[in-house]
């Protein structure tokens, strides 16, 4: 584990301090591979992990489980290019030196591996959110190897969900897929519905790319019936109480406009968008699924509108992510470029979104 922490202070120290080293490193799908077969090994090899995330008992736990939640709500307000530096600093220069101290209780090491895995991986969502997808991809990697020093199978789950999801949306679906899969093996066994509901939505989305239509299908019904066994947040890991209805009602919605079933995925990302007012990104990413969905049912008006609407949105808010849902949004347009109303959104959209391939 000395090598792993090494490693991520020095990550963390590049991207402070020279971040333009790192920003041409790319994205490489097969490289997350091996730290899953890692994962899946320690998961076989480690019958005594705890099923759910330690609780911090004082003392510095409860001061890093502060910092946690702040840069969590930041990020949910600002988008992961506005906080990534801060999360990079304060896990770098604060959280690091903490792990390599001597004669810490045992549980309280654990907590702290689970910690600066935590926030590993929230650099890397940020990372992301800035459009640097390889240093993404490193931060998450990294997230997964001090998970398993902190024995946390829940918050594993969810690292892998965040491998999944990034995978999926750069172009590797069936990357995305194995990863969910090893992911489902984690949560099955951690008790945690809610986390298991998710990486059934991540499998399902990485088929829904692949087109494979009756697996995309099962997936989101195992889903649902994770959701549907799950007896709330407050009986659940801290890693996972985000996780609702709400939150797989967004991603059935991509896995349908991706299956180009269009009527369901402008159900429910019409409901999503109006359960996440209070969050712009997510609300942002709804309404171009929503967008999406109208312009396949060549409702070219509304589809543009609600995609105008989602533009304004993204003011003051970093983030890829919903960047590129519009895009995709956008690209879908290219047969229609020469009606009035799709140049005008193409002008207003540029500033954003750059010039359209």
């Amino acid at each position: 584990m000395g090598e792993t922490l090494h490693t991520l202070a020095e990550l963390g120290s590049t991207d402070i301090s020279r971040r333009s080293l790192l920003g041409a490193v790319p994205f490489v799908a097969t490289a997350l591979m091996d730290p899953q077969r890692q994962w899946l090994l320690w998961l076989l090899e480690d019958e005594q992990a705890p099923r759910l995330a330690v609780v911090a008992d004082g003392g510095p736990a409860e001061q890093v489980q502060a910092m946690i939640d702040m840069f969590d709500e930041m990020d949910n307000k600002y988008g992961g290019g506005g906080v990534r530096a801060s999360i990079v600093h304060y896990l770098s220069t604060q959280l690091a030196p903490m792990l390599q101290q001597r004669n810490m209780p045992p549980h309280q090491r654990r907590f702290l591996y689970t910690s600066a895995a935590k926030l590993a991986a929230m650099a890397g969502w940020c990372s992301y959110d800035s459009a640097d997808y390889g240093l993404a991809e490193r931060y998450m990697i990294q997230a997964l190897r001090l998970c398993a020093e902190g024995g946390d199978r829940v918050l594993g789950g969810q690292i892998l969900a965040g491998m999944s999801h990034l995978a999926t949306s750069l172009g590797s679906p069936a990357e995305g897929v194995s990863l969910a899969r090893a992911g489902i093996a984690t949560a099955k066994s951690a008790g945690s519905p809610l986390g298991l509901m998710r990486l059934h939505a991540m499998a399902s989305r990485g088929y829904a790319v692949l087109g494979d239509s009756r697996q995309a299908t099962a997936s989101l019904h195992a889903a649902d019936g994770a959701l549907d066994i799950s007896r709330g947040p407050a009986e659940e890991s801290p890693w996972v109480r985000f996780l609702d209805h709400h939150y797989l009602e967004a991603e059935a919605a991509l896995v349908h406009r991706d299956l180009g079933e269009a009527v369901r995925a402008e159900r429910l990302a019409t409901a999503s968008a109006k359960a996440n007012s209070d969050r712009r990104r997510r609300q942002a990413i709804s309404r171009s699924v929503l967008a999406t969905a109208l312009l396949q049912q060549d409702r070219l008006d509304e589809a543009v509108g609600t995609a105008s609407d989602a533009l304004d949105l993204l003011g003051g808010v970093h983030s890829e992510r919903s960047v590129q849902a519009l895009r995709d949004f956008r690209a879908r347009l290219a047969p229609r470029r020469t009606e009035t109303i799709v140049r005008d959104f193409e002008r207003k959209a540029w500033p954003i979104l750059g010039t359209a391939a």
